[in-house]
């Protein structure tokens, strides 16, 4: 009997051990990298007032976003994000390199911005408001129980 109650002891160690160690390791953070920002050599390699767009694209490669008007930029973005547990994942690092252009195609300006360079812009969000109350389906179906008419079924005569 008492043979017996130790193995049930040193089972339910065991078990506390693991998952002692199954918590410690879901709170390990995992990162995640995101987009591409070309090294800091190869950027130097561009000449400002000389390169254009199309020796720019062969220098790095092409940009990951280009501007929303057409012919204003290259825009190159690396993010860093961190998970931590349940915690909502978290923006460590984030770095942009802006290659400016004129008229003629032609580089006129090369800028490099990190996180801390970043200004928060609220967006405006507009939604349309549903008719449809914060009812569940079987409330919203029963509560039609009493404003059926068949006259109003499709391809139904009158």
């Amino acid at each position: 009997m008492v043979m017996g109650a130790n193995k049930v002891k040193r089972a339910a160690k065991s078990l506390v051990l693991i998952a002692c160690l199954a918590a410690i390791a879901a709170c390990t953070p995992t990162f995640k990298n995101h987009g591409y920002i070309p090294p800091a050599e190869d950027l130097a390699e561009i000449k400002v007032g000389v390169d254009t767009r199309d020796t720019v694209a062969e220098a790095i490669g092409a940009p990951g976003i280009s501007g929303v008007v057409q012919d204003s930029g290259y825009y190159y973005v690396a993010s860093r994000v961190r998970f931590y547990g349940p915690k909502r994942p978290e923006v460590v690092s984030r770095e942009l390199v802006a290659i400016s252009f004129d008229q003629r195609g032609v580089v006129s300006n090369i800028e490099k911005f990190g996180l801390e360079d970043g200004v928060v812009v609220t967006l405006e969000r507009r939604v349309t408001e549903s008719s449809v109350q914060n009812n569940g389906f079987l409330r919203q179906l029963l509560g039609n129980i009493g404003n059926f008419s068949p006259a109003n079924i499709p391809g139904a005569s009158n």
